[in-house]
This record gives C-alpha cells, sequence and structure tokens, in this order.
C-alpha cells in the first residue's frame, strides 16, 4: 500500500489535514502561530486535526468546546503569571518610591486623594480596579510599564489634591478676581440651563453632547438669552439662542445611545456624542447609581 502524501498546513503548523463531516460534533479554535503552543496544543488534543477550509484547528466531539475553553483559560493564566513576573522584576529594578504606592500580593495598590486626574490615569491603565471596600485602586504587575509611564502625572495631581495643599490654594484665591469667577461660574451651572439655537433645537429626553459633556435636555423654556449677562460662561451665546433645561443621563440612556461615527467638523451648541465620549460618560454614570444604592442601603 501506497501512503498519501502528507500536507502542510499553511502557517499556523505542520499537521496532516483530514476531512471532517461539518455534522460531527467538534469544537473550531485558532491562535496565532508558535511551535510551542502548538506542541501543547497537540499533547492536549492528541485527535485535533488542521482544517484548510476554514483555516482553523477542528477538535471533535461533544465537549470538545468545553475543553478549548479551559485550555485557552489555562494559556491565558499561564501568559498573565509571565506578564506579572516580568512587571515584578522590572520594578524590583527601577522601583517608584511614592507615599501613594504600596505592593500587594496580586500587584500594586495606589490609595491618593480624590483628583478626576487620578482616576481618568488609573482607569485608562489595562487591567485597574477600583476597590471600593478599601477605598484604593488595585493594578497588576503586568501594567508596570503602563502605570511608570502615567505615575508622574498621577502623583502630581495627588500632591495638589491633598488637603493642606488644596486649603493654601482657596485661601490664596480669597477675595480675588479668580474666586468671584469661580462662584459665579458654579452658580450658573446649578441652574442647568444652557443657550441653544432655535433654528437647531436638540431632541428632548435623549443624550447629547455639549461642552460641559452628555447631558438630557428636559425642555426648553422659549425665554430669550441676553448675551450681555451669559457672555462669560458662555462665549458662543447670541440673542438668537433660547434656554434649553438639561439633567445629567441615567446609565440606561447612555448605554442605549447608539454613538455618532465622528465628533462634527464644526462644533455646534451640541451634537450628537462619540463613543470616545460616550464611555467615561457611562463610567461615570455607574460610579452615581453605585454610589445612589449604597446611600440607600
Amino acid at each position: 500500500m501506497i501512503d498519501e502524501p502528507q500536507q502542510t498546513a499553511p502557517e499556523e503548523s505542520e499537521t496532516s489535514p483530514a476531512p471532517v463531516d461539518d455534522d460531527l460534533p467538534g469544537g473550531v479554535v485558532s491562535f496565532p502561530y508558535d511551535r510551542m503552543t502548538v506542541d501543547q496544543f497537540r499533547h492536549r488534543f492528541p485527535r485535533a486535526r488542521w482544517r484548510d477550509d476554514i483555516k482553523a484547528w477542528w477538535v471533535p466531539g461533544k465537549t470538545a468546546s468545553r475543553r478549548i475553553g479551559r485550555w485557552l483559560a489555562e494559556l491565558e493564566a499561564e501568559a498573565d503569571a509571565h506578564a506579572d513576573a516580568r512587571g515584578r522584576d522590572a520594578f524590583d529594578f527601577d522601583p517608584i518610591v511614592s507615599p501613594y504606592l504600596d505592593i500587594g500580593r496580586a500587584g500594586f495598590q495606589i490609595r491618593t486623594p480624590y483628583s478626576r486626574t487620578v482616576v481618568e490615569e488609573l482607569r485608562d491603565i489595562r487591567f485597574s480596579r477600583w476597590d471600593g471596600d478599601l477605598r484604593l485602586w488595585h493594578v497588576p504587575f503586568r501594567s508596570f510599564e503602563e502605570l511608570r509611564s502615567r505615575w508622574p502625572a498621577i502623583e502630581a495631581a495627588a500632591r495638589r489634591s491633598e488637603p493642606a495643599e488644596r486649603a493654601r490654594r482657596a485661601e490664596e484665591r480669597k477675595g480675588t478676581e479668580d474666586e468671584l469667577k469661580s462662584k459665579m461660574r458654579s452658580a450658573e451651572r446649578r441652574k442647568r440651563r444652557y443657550p441653544l439655537p432655535a433654528d437647531d433645537l436638540p431632541p428632548l429626553g435623549m443624550p447629547v453632547a455639549i461642552s460641559y459633556g452628555i447631558v438630557v435636555f428636559t425642555d426648553i423654556t422659549g425665554e430669550v438669552v441676553d448675551p450681555d449677562l451669559v457672555t462669560d460662561f458662555y462665549p458662543g451665546a447670541s440673542q438668537d439662542d433660547v434656554w434649553g433645561l438639561w439633567r445629567a443621563p441615567m446609565l440606561d440612556e447612555l448605554l442605549s445611545t447608539w454613538p455618532a461615527k465622528a465628533a462634527p467638523e464644526t462644533r455646534r451648541c451640541w451634537w450628537l456624542p462619540t463613543i470616545e465620549e460616550l464611555r467615561p460618560a457611562r463610567r461615570a454614570a455607574r460610579a452615581r447609581e453605585s454610589t445612589d444604592t449604597v446611600r440607600k442601603r
């Protein structure tokens, strides 16, 4: 008997393809080519065959998908362990020395005074998470390089937010024109109104973006805006504008909002939010609702 010629799977691995009946139970998996990973896979799934038609591995069996999922989870855990080890070694070689950072069993623990800048910086670090019970941020060792690149901004913002530093700045602002403008700006913001062009009104009850962020307009009062009185707060306001009343959006409203493909080329008084604008708004709304739930309890 003459053996059939063996074919080589393209790039992913060297194996013998075998015809597979699509009606048979089984699972499909694909992953970037790596000789060691392929060897581990073939040792774990000796009956697996490469399929040229779908450029993936076929594993027969009713529980194949479940077994593939477990194997992929083990690979990910192993990769995370190596990444954590490399991050810990990098920290030991060039540590971050700061009163705001401690070392835990699984990574870094960061506790600072509240600062919006700190929150935004830490949220953008992969795998970081907020611990509401301990009131601190957890960042795994694998994210050390990203944490180190952001640390100057984080520490500077944390120091600015120290109670003593805030009190010092407040004392310096007392009686100055900046303090007066800040109080007037806060008073205007509490009115929750915004000038809108009468010929281009936003939809009511729907999240839209303005210079404040994302809001939901609840009413158009029809009252004409006097630009001479509010030009310091709304530089683009004109005598053709009317007041619109707004509120903060709910989480479910933000989650159901379909994002615009791109921001408008010409910035208007309002526009449909993009996904880059929706993401931080959703996080803020989720934090607000979580805080409200805790308060009610």
